[in-house]
């Protein structure tokens, strides 16, 4: 089902002076020079799935006359995002036409047999990574404009002609990015499941670094807030490029919309412009995003300047109330993310994310002795978490539920842990009552198995957090993930959001997160 969000009478109030500070943060990205490594064949094994039937020095593609129809397949051996160039020249007589040939991209191996006519999803087929191109004049370099995310690569040769062959003499990529792999120290863990997770996990990170903190390079190529707060936490963990983090947030603070709302992303190019897509859990981490990024830094300053910004986004979302003193049910529109889950109702979720992020506030509050605004969020907080009880608890299920029809989730149940509606040993009560009852409306996104993950080292339960990542993530990296995905739902691994699954990222940000966890909580020098 589409999820977007257009709002009438949009208008965009700029604060030049944030804007400013963000640009002067910009980065200055590191280019590292890499080049395609084998050259493979691709096929289907009996479970139809897509494997690599043969692979070959890249030499063996070099030496190569490619005709009208051949189709050769690229592997470069880890995940990549740059700017990819082709050493062509031909073979044959002389050049009596164009050269016409197709490209495709692809962060994982499936997307090689993926027959993109068939695409048929409700996102935009220009995010497909494809190109059709001619080449006029043989021997040339080509170098593709775009830039690109992935790993392999097929090529396909639509026509030459009958006097000429196309040959390969080269291929080559320009990768980007804020970072580099190397800054970081390894860690060993104890198992190697646990130490391929991290390095996989700041992977993931690295390749979204870019002029600001991305989704994902492949798709979208924007900052979203809810993104943002995720790789933050996991940059100051490993790369600590703290400057990225301050720029992102000052662009998101000068780009407020009606009524001081933040928007749910932001794009960066021709220039920064929020999209006008408002999602309340998202507006509302502001708060934790600059907590965390104080935490960090100690950069009194910054936090002067954007505490106004995080204490408006709960003030915003105090006035979507009902008379029951929780948050508005505005049922299948795009006003809450928590997670793609099919189904999933966000009422109760939300009042949860609001109390959670009013914590935040709080804790903001008290480093700058705002004493009016503490007794306010207090008095919010607890008002609310009566309120939540009182309205979503149910005693029979042991659970809450969320909407009219009174729905379980794991979302809401995470939420609510994350909230500490109850206290310490009910949430802990409540974290096992959901593994055991396992409700119907499940996670499905690595972005709601981070909070899972946080529920339960928040209770104390810190092995288990432990196998659930290793569970999870871990399948990821055993069905041949470089960079962690999207979406991953181990029952059935080509589920999309989108209608299709060629239009999923493969390098996303908010996967990055099990680095977070590995470094904060499980080593001996934690913070």
């Amino acid at each position: 089902m589409p999820s977007y969000s257009i709002i009438e009478n949009f208008e965009v109030h700029k604060n030049n002076r944030f804007l400013e500070i963000a640009e002067a943060l910009k980065p200055e990205l590191l280019h590292k020079e890499i080049k395609a490594e084998k050259e493979i064949m691709v096929g289907k094994d009996r479970q139809m799935r897509t494997v690599i039937t043969e692979e070959h020095p890249i030499e063996n593609l070099y030496a190569k006359s490619l005709k009208r129809d051949d189709t050769v397949f690229v592997d470069f051996g880890d995940h990549a995002v740059g700017y990819v160039t082709l050493e062509l020249s031909k073979t044959g007589s002389h050049q009596d036409a164009p050269v016409y040939f197709y490209l495709k991209f692809g962060e994982r191996l499936e997307e090689m047999t993926d027959k993109t006519a068939d695409y048929d999803g409700w996102l935009s087929r220009g995010w497909i990574q494809e190109e059709y191109i001619h080449v006029d004049v043989l021997p040339a370099k080509v170098k593709l404009p775009r830039r690109y995310s992935f790993r392999y690569m097929e090529l396909r040769v639509i026509d030459t002609s009958a006097k000429f062959q196309l040959k390969i003499d080269g291929i080559s990529c320009d990768t980007v990015s804020a970072v580099d792999m190397e800054s970081v120290k390894p860690v060993d863990f104890g198992d190697p499941l646990l130490n391929q997770i991290d390095l996989v996990s700041r992977k993931t990170l690295k390749e979204c670094m870019q002029d600001v903190f991305e989704d994902g390079p492949k798709r979208d190529r924007r900052m979203w807030l809810g993104d943002l707060r995720l790789q933050a936490r996991a940059n100051y963990y490993t790369f600590k490029n703290y400057d990225l983090a301050k720029r992102c947030m000052y662009i998101f603070a000068g780009l407020l919309f009606n009524e001081g709302k933040l928007s749910a992303c932001v794009f960066t190019e021709p220039e920064m412009e929020p999209d006008d897509t408002y999602l309340l859990d998202y507006a509302l981490f502001f708060s934790s995003v600059l907590l965390d990024y104080y935490e960090a830094t100690d950069d009194l300053e910054t936090l002067r300047d954007l505490y106004d910004v995080a204490i408006d986004q709960i003030r915003i979302a105090m006035t979507q109330l009902n008379e029951k003193n929780v948050v508005e049910d505005l049922g299948d529109a795009f006003w809450c993310f928590l997670d793609w889950g099919d189904g999933l109702n966000k009422q109760a979720g939300a009042t949860a994310v609001l109390i959670y992020c009013i914590r935040y506030g709080i804790r903001l509050a008290k480093i700058l002795d705002k004493q009016e605004d503490i007794s306010w969020l207090e008095e919010k907080q607890a008002m609310l978490k009566e309120a939540a009880v009182k309205e979503f608890w149910d005693e029979e299920l042991g659970m809450f539920v969320s909407g009219p029809d009174r729905q379980a989730s794991w979302a809401t149940q995470i939420w609510m842990i994350l909230a500490r509606v109850f206290d310490k040993e009910t949430n802990c009560k409540l974290i096992h009552h959901v593994m055991e009852v396992n409700p119907r409306i499940r996670m499905v996104t690595p972005y709601m198995y981070h909070h899972y993950i946080d529920a339960l080292i928040r209770c104390d339960e810190k092995e288990l957090a432990l196998e659930e990542m290793k569970r999870y993530w871990g399948e990821m990296i055993r069905d041949g993930a470089d960079t962690f995905w999207e979406l991953y739902n181990p029952y059935n691994r080509e589920e999309s959001p989108y209608g299709c699954s060629m239009v999923n990222s493969y390098c996303h940000a908010w996967s990055c997160t099990p680095t977070y966890f590995l470094r904060k909580f499980y080593m001996d020098n934690e913070k």
